[in-house]
């Protein structure tokens, strides 16, 4: 789409077009008409009002409208939108026309009865979610963690500087800071997963005011919390029923939700600029591709792109997770429209989160471990193990041994032979000395190669 405006719909389509059924206009107007049709069911199988009872074919008549819905559909609800500039209302009787000239034209006027626009909108929004996230969002997700966990076990052994503060530290394995990302992301995931969009259909202030009117011996509680419920047989997401409402839902459930992915986001913008570094070190090349260019005047270059386009839509995204925090619980008194345009953004940050995970499964896919240079940089800092002799000495009850160490080592650069050399002139056992001698950079890398294959 050469002239749009947002570059999920431009540039980016095709790798976030999987989105498009969850986030379009199109979509949202399609699960409208889900609710609404699913709601008329509902109503005439209560059979507890003057609707009757709709026959099993005309139940499927019903569900047609939805099952069956395209973009001539969607159409004919801009069309009547074009009057009523409101599109629930415009949802309403386009559902009226589609049965007008069948058996359930007598049944028309109980479509969107008792009900206000928010009724319909929550719903459709927490339908939504839960097969946005189902379906597209926690596979990817899901993907990444695997790739992680895949390198993780690979490279568990695989001895590599550490770096506190920028400066050498402890060894490590790179199949164990690996983990560390996957175990991050595992518990994040299980949380998102974990949470249930809450949803409300009590009419226009939340008190069943219409549907008490009409009919006051149902209990409409407990109706309202059957048919929310119904939806979730299918869906991974399950939604639950929020009894105490205004006319809007509060969205808190929305918010955990985001709150979540922006949680699952920053480990993976951690993971980013971690990644981005090593290439940088050389401990990770990338396989160049035959035809890329990585710089118009610079030909030797392959950058570190995907992982630089997927920070920066973490960035992105992070930063409509957090406006909607701040925005989505707050609507004067019984409600205002405020967050119905916020709403419709809801899909541009899960697009801009989308579209992170494949940039980064993208640089993953080309990236080579540099085994032979990773080792070289952890030699070359041999003061990484003076933690490890100092730590024994003070096993020993030796006198000062931090600070006989400090003196050897700190703003200095010191070799493996220099080292050797302290050991050996310390006052303690020959069998103390024989254990000191034998820590090397490489091999004092702890349970770290345990901890990644965990």
């Amino acid at each position: 789409m050469e002239n749009a405006i947002n570059p999920l719909d431009g540039r980016y389509f095709e790798k976030t077009r999987e989105l498009a059924p969850y986030f379009s206009e199109e979509a949202l107007m399609k699960y409208r008409v889900m609710v609404e049709a699913e709601y008329l069911i509902a109503l005439s199988l209560l059979g507890k009002t003057a609707l009757r009872k709709f026959k099993p074919e005309e139940i499927k008549t019903v569900r047609s409208i939805y099952e069956k819905f395209n973009t001539a559909s969607y159409e004919k609800i801009k069309k009547h939108e074009e009057t009523t500039n409101h599109d629930v209302k415009a949802v309403e009787y386009f559902i009226k026309d589609s049965l007008s000239e069948t058996s359930l034209k007598d049944s028309i006027e109980w479509v969107h009865f008792a009900l206000t626009s928010e009724d319909i909108n929550n719903l459709a929004y927490a339908l939504i979610l839960s097969d946005s996230l189902g379906e597209v969002m926690l596979p990817k997700i899901k993907e990444i963690i695997s790739n992680l966990n895949k390198l993780s076990i690979a490279h568990k052994d695989l001895p590599m500087l550490a770096r506190t503060h920028g400066q050498s530290a402890s060894p490590t394995t790179f199949g164990k800071e690996m983990k560390v990302f996957a175990g991050g992301l595992e518990k994040r995931l299980a949380g998102l997963q974990s949470i249930k969009i809450a949803a409300k259909l009590n009419g226009a202030t939340g008190n069943y005011n219409a549907h008490v009117a009409a009919y006051p011996d149902i209990h409409w509680t407990d109706f309202s919390e059957k048919f929310i419920e119904s939806f979730n047989k299918s869906r991974a997401s399950k939604l639950e029923t929020n009894l105490f409402t205004t006319q809007i839902e509060s969205h808190d459930s929305c918010v955990e939700i985001f709150d979540a992915i922006k949680h699952i986001n920053t480990i993976l913008l951690d993971f980013n600029q971690d990644m981005w570094r090593y290439i940088s070190d050389g401990w990770i090349g990338q396989i160049p591709k035959a035809g890329e260019t990585g710089s118009s005047t610079m030909p030797h270059k392959i950058n570190p792109i995907d992982f630089e386009n997927s920070e920066g839509n973490l960035g992105i995204a992070n930063a409509l997770f957090e406006f909607f925090a701040r925005k989505l619980p707050i609507s004067r008194l019984q409600r205002d429209l405020s967050d119905s345009t916020v709403e419709r953004a809801f899909g541009t940050a899960f697009g801009h989160s989308y579209l992170a995970y494949t940039s980064l499964l993208k640089g993953l896919g080309k990236i080579k471990v540099n085994e032979i240079k990773m080792k070289e940089d952890l030699m070359a800092h041999p003061e990484v193990i003076t933690e490890a002799i100092q730590t024994i000495l003070r096993r020993e009850g030796a006198e000062m041994p931090y600070e006989k160490l400090k003196e050897l080592s700190r703003g200095k650069e010191v070799t493996l032979a220099d080292i050797h050399k302290f050991i050996n002139a310390l006052d303690v056992s020959e069998k103390i000395k024989k254990e000191l001698l034998k820590i090397t950079p490489e091999n004092y890398i702890g349970l770290a190669s345990k901890l990644a294959s965990m």
